[in-house]
């Protein structure tokens, strides 16, 4: 370690599509080493993937880091939120675990709305309407129809819980990614033991919930893992919840990160609880709130689009009356789990760049009508929003959102923030400080700065509305009726 090296610590952003690592110094916030490596996910009728693939892209990754990693004095673990982690009593993979896009539980979340007294309830009781992505939805599916795998079960996991309990030997989970289960209730911040009760899981099988702050425990010995043993792990936390650490988010600030999902969100002090379902009332990793609407659809949907026209993603052209809704994967908010892509509107004159601006039009849209929900009611309207994600640095994409949303927009320039932001959390559990003070004091959220358009684009905006609202069985749904619905 060079005398100008403070000590260092390891980030870790487990994907749906990758698991990233970042090595980082604590002193500067400056990034000394990184790897990647791939997972797979099906694409059949669900979406799942081997949580030990994840484990071993975690190796592969820290690998390519060298002997930084081995450095490193604590380490974090971030990771996609919902997904259902089933392990055997050895702690093996009964089955791939379900991901949190997979809408196969559609009819078990929307029997479990109805069971606790409808929406109103559960948001008051868990601060979010349960939909597909849900954790308890999905195990309410995996009992109606894989029951062996449910009596094999001897051990419940979120995918960051299993990764962090490969370090450490034990079973522990945060508030951040907890409280996208659908069995931890925000009003007493612990599991509720009706709901676990309703879909039949045993709460001595879930994982300890670690405090914000708190040292999940050390690297055990033995690990395959090039740390030492006894190297400090943090509680890690949720994929969106790290991101918010890795930007040092103050509340009100207002986050649009546009990846596999595109999410919106912001911090607050306030205990979130939306009837309608739009927004999840999540709890961050520091003890605020982390409000939030996600959908199903965005990059990778545009992108495929952007494929099916043989277009380079960036080859939009403005004009035209074409609406696409890019629904690919069904849709989380508005919550049309059955959808499927739409296209109206097309023209003998209508250009294939049209078509693909208005993919891009059809994913943002759903995020904006979301964010009024999100933000608390003292929020600055005028505040810049902050532009995150894989997407967040093409100019498709940035002036899709500045047109639409008629806000200025500021593209950090910090990557990987899910890492940035668990590595902000193991420097905090390493020096005693608030992480989101850690990540501020590295200046993670520095970008340019792009002014707001001269006039919000309404009218592309009331068209992509009234398509939805007319939409009806051509998307599976009654979009009238759907939570989250426009």
């Amino acid at each position: 370690m060079s005398a100008a090296e403070g000590p260092l610590v390891v980030g870790v952003d487990s994907s749906t599509q990758s698991t990233k690592v970042l090595v980082v110094d604590v002193a500067t916030g400056a990034t000394v080493a990184s790897g990647q490596a791939p997972h797979t996910v099906t694409s059949g009728a669900g979406r799942e993937s081997d949580p030990e693939e994840w484990y071993r892209a975690l190796r592969e990754a820290l690998a390519q880091c060298g002997d930084a990693a081995r450095r490193a004095a604590a380490v974090s673990v971030g990771g996609q939120q919902h997904g259902l982690v089933t392990l055997d009593a050895r702690g093996r993979p009964v089955r791939p675990a379900l991901l949190w896009n997979d809408v196969r539980s559609a009819p078990q979340a929307a029997r479990l709305v109805d069971e606790l007294g409808g929406a109103k309830a559960w948001a008051e009781r868990f601060g979010s309407v349960p939909g597909a992505s849900f954790t308890v939805s999905k195990w309410a599916w995996l009992a109606e129809h894989e029951p062996e795998a449910v009596r094999a079960t001897a051990a419940v996991r979120l995918p960051h819980d299993y990764l962090t309990g490969r370090l450490t030997g034990d079973g522990t989970t945060d508030r951040g990614d907890a409280s996208g289960t659908g069995w931890w209730a925000s009003a007493t911040e612990a599991y509720d033991e009706d709901v676990l009760g309703r879909v039949g899981l045993d709460p001595a099988l879930l994982p300890r919930v670690v405090a914000p702050g708190e040292v999940a425990g050390t690297v055990r010995a033995g690990d395959e893992l090039p740390f030492s043993e006894g190297t400090l792990v943090a509680a890690g936390t949720g994929d969106n919840a790290a991101a918010a650490l890795g930007l040092g988010l103050l509340p009100g600030t207002p986050v649009l990160s546009l990846g596999t999902s595109g999410t919106v969100y912001a911090v607050s002090r306030n205990r979130p609880s939306d009837p309608s379902g739009t927004v999840a009332g999540f709890a961050d990793a520091r003890g605020d709130w982390l409000p939030l609407a996600c959908t199903l659809n965005c990059t990778l949907a545009v992108d495929r689009i952007a494929a099916l026209l043989g277009l380079d993603r960036e080859a939009v052209e403005a004009g035209g009356t074409a609406t696409i809704l890019p629904y690919l994967d069904g849709e989380r908010t508005p919550n049309l789990p059955d959808a499927s892509g739409l296209l109206t509107g097309l023209r003998h004159d209508t250009t294939g760049g049209q078509l693909l601006q208005a993919a891009y039009d059809g994913a943002v849209h759903a995020l904006l009508g979301a964010l009024d929900r999100v933000l608390d009611a003292d929020a600055d309207p005028s505040a810049p929003l902050l532009l995150i994600g894989g997407g967040a640095r093409g100019t498709a994409w940035q002036e899709t959102v500045r047109r639409l949303s008629g806000r200025a927009v500021q593209v950090p320039e910090a990557g990987e923030l899910v890492a940035l932001g668990a590595a902000a959390q193991a420097a905090g559990v390493l020096t005693g400080e608030d992480p989101g003070a850690v990540a501020r004091r590295w200046d993670t959220a520095r970008g340019p700065l792009l002014e707001p358009v001269e006039r919000r684009d309404e009218a592309t905006l009331e068209r992509i509305s009234g398509v939805l609202a007319g939409a009806g069985a051509l998307l599976g749904n009654d979009p009238g009726n759907a939570v989250g619905g426009e």
